[in-house]
């Protein structure tokens, strides 16, 4: 199977050289030429879901023998379906990986591939990652220590929790943390920005790890393989889902899951106050905007990447907004629901995770009696600040998490300006 660029100026490409471009060269996303219908079973672990819904895309890789190594390795903790109170209410939980975020999964994908693909003599190749928060985390613990990798991440200054700025900063050896004053689509454009300057690429080996690579979308894919198969076996009827989303790459991953035959009911979108994909899915024309700092930080997304591989999914606007809903919360909303979530839904959720909450309430004030998962994107003790004061009690860290929490931290400094960052990738 090959790959093509979402804007068509790309010759097809092959997976492994996806995976390590990162970006295509017009500027684009790569996507498969077709999406496949997997041979898949329920009663599997999840990585052996995951094995089973990734081979078909792998089928001419230099990876397919080792993909299921790859997959027990990216795959090593699980990812619950929790019942919630309420009938027919569900938690899909995806923090359980090393930063508490469901970044883990395909960030530990990405990282054993990369390094499978990379020959023993070449130059160190440089992992730049734009983040609104988690993924910086999840890709510096994939990457940390690896021989032959650099990672460099950028984040906005300001914009991001305490302990997700200590995430992004504490790791040191091969990893560098910039602070960069302005939004994460500033830090999102730079990083484009430096993907597509061949100039810069003639001179290092560079990649992404954002939810733009194929080496991220991809390997999301499983967990949700995972769970519907494993209720549609249990209860005979699929498992609609509810995806709190910024840059659109979990819920892409939903998407494409659904498309590849999977038992996956609806598929809503949660976003914060930054409602660009609420305006388009209610019928107005996609106009990114300036990102608004809210509560929910991770999703603080003005210019959601991901929408290009979505519109490339769909012959008009009108086909895409049949397939998807989306709806906005915002802060008072998202405090409100953490607040009563204890008692609401026998749980204590992060804000992202909130917004999906909130739209599940909605559901079923309108009377919806469907089975619905929420997906909780993040544990809630890497938002302490916010949590524990409207819940009243202290929210523990995970363990791997109070880990990370005790190591020195660092950071630079970086203005949006991209002959700045791009002077830095030299000096490294």
């Amino acid at each position: 199977m090959n790959f093509n660029s979402t804007r068509g100026n790309t010759p097809p490409t092959s997976i492994d050289q996806a995976l390590v471009a990162g970006l295509a060269p017009d500027g684009g996303l790569y996507v498969p030429e077709r999406i496949p219908t997997p041979a898949v079973q329920p009663g599997a672990t999840l990585a052996d879901t995951a094995h089973a819904v990734l081979a078909p895309y792998f089928a001419d890789s230099s990876l397919r023998e080792s993909l299921a190594a790859i997959c027990e390795h990216a795959y090593s903790f699980p990812p619950p379906l929790r019942e919630m109170t309420g009938e027919g209410d569900h938690l899909l939980e995806l923090f359980h990986g090393p930063t508490a975020a469901f970044k883990d999964y395909a960030a530990r994908f990405l990282a054993e591939s990369l390094s499978r693909l990379r020959p023993q003599d070449a130059p160190p190749t440089t992992i730049l990652v734009a983040t609104s928060g988690d993924t910086g985390a999840a890709v510096a613990a994939a990457f940390h220590r690896r021989p032959g990798f650099e990672v460099v991440i950028l984040y906005p200054e300001g914009r991001v929790s305490p302990r997700q700025a200590h995430g992004l900063e504490c790791w040191g050896a091969n990893v560098r943390t910039y602070r960069v004053a302005g939004s994460f689509d500033d830090c999102q454009r730079l990083a484009k920005q430096a993907l597509s300057d061949e100039a810069l690429r003639q001179s290092m080996s560079l990649s992404s790890a954002n939810s733009i690579s194929l080496g991220r979308l991809l390997p999301q894919v499983g967990y949700y393989a995972h769970a519907a198969l494993e209720f549609f076996a249990r209860n005979g009827q699929p498992l609609n889902f509810i995806v709190p989303t910024g840059n659109l790459g979990n819920a892409c991953a939903a998407f494409l899951a659904r498309r590849m035959g999977l038992p996956i009911g609806e598929l809503v979108l949660a976003s914060n106050a930054n409602d660009v994909l609420p305006r388009y899915f209610a019928g107005d024309d996609y106009a990114p905007q300036a990102t608004r700092a809210t509560l929910a930080n991770a999703m603080d997304v003005g210019a959601p990447s991901n929408f290009e591989r979505l519109r490339y999914w769909h012959d008009d606007d009108a086909q895409l907004r049949s397939a998807l809903k989306a709806f906005a919360v915002d802060d008072a909303t998202i405090a409100a629901t953490i607040g009563e979530a204890p008692r609401r839904h026998g749980i204590v959720p992060c804000p992202h995770t909130a917004t999906g909450l909130h739209v599940l309430e909605q559901l079923r004030a309108q009377g919806d009696r469907r089975p619905w998962a929420v997906v909780a994107t993040a544990h809630p003790a890497k938002f302490e600040t916010i949590v524990e004061p409207l819940v009243g009690d202290a929210v523990e860290p995970p363990p791997a998490l109070a880990e990370t929490l005790s190591w020195p931290a660092f950071a630079e400094s970086l203005a949006v300006d991209y002959g700045a960052l791009r002077e830095r990738l030299l000096k490294r």
